[in-house]
């Protein structure tokens, strides 16, 4: 999500920069089989996040997205602590609503909003309008984009390219739209965005967004 997210925002105009400080490096690496395509891609340690991001703004990145580990440990509340928006992956499971808990009180410690995404949703199933009614319980906002268990997510990622790249009219390339759309992107609006603390099954994507500064 973080890759698909970061790729759209260069597409519509924005610098835009993905730092991955998950330890496995898997967007880094997925970024570098793009060569010297953008959007750029930067791997740091969780300590030094909050170094970074001041730099990437320094330097004029106006979209900032951090891929974090799929758990709400120490690193993910770094990620919290300098995003504007978390943006947490969700699959329709028990498994996944049993640690969604654990990134809520991350990303309360650290002030900073959350929009859960459902990701991996199957065509149908009761689980989907579960899911959603159990974080909105919490008081928690859910965002209208979803994104389906779809094979243009997973192989365009061999060649470091996105489902929007190699399958624009797909239903995958237009759920990447909506939910940056979803993220209150503007045209016109200088803004950062960071991935920040999923929920624990999920590859984390903290976005931090405000308009008019940063996300």
């Amino acid at each position: 999500m973080a890759v698909h997210l970061a790729v759209e925002g260069h597409r519509r105009g924005y610098r835009t920069l993905l730092i991955d400080i998950d330890p496995q490096a898997s967007a880094a690496k997925i970024m570098d089989r793009r060569g010297n395509e953008p959007p750029d891609i930067a791997t740091e340690a969780a300590g030094r996040l909050e170094r970074a991001v001041k730099a990437a703004e320094d330097q004029g990145y106006e979209l900032i997205i951090v891929d974090t580990a799929p758990q709400a440990d120490r690193a993910a509340a770094q990620a919290a602590k300098v995003a504007d928006l978390v943006v947490a992956p969700l699959q329709p499971s028990i498994v996944d609503l049993d640690a969604v808990d654990a990134t809520i009180d991350v990303c309360k410690l650290a002030g900073a909003p959350i929009l859960f995404v459902l990701n991996r949703v199957p065509t149908r199933g009761r689980e989907i309008e579960g899911t959603e009614a159990a974080i909105r319980k919490r008081g928690m906002k859910v965002s209208a984009a979803r994104w389906g268990e779809r094979k243009a997510f997973k192989y365009p990622f061999m060649r470091g390219l996105v489902a929007q790249e190699v399958e624009p009219d797909s239903l995958a390339a237009s759920e990447v739209a909506a939910l940056f759309d979803d993220l209150g992107m503007t045209a016109g609006a200088h803004v950062r965005r960071r991935a920040g603390a999923p929920s624990s099954r999920s590859a984390g994507t903290a976005l931090s967004m405000r308009a008019g500064a940063k996300e």
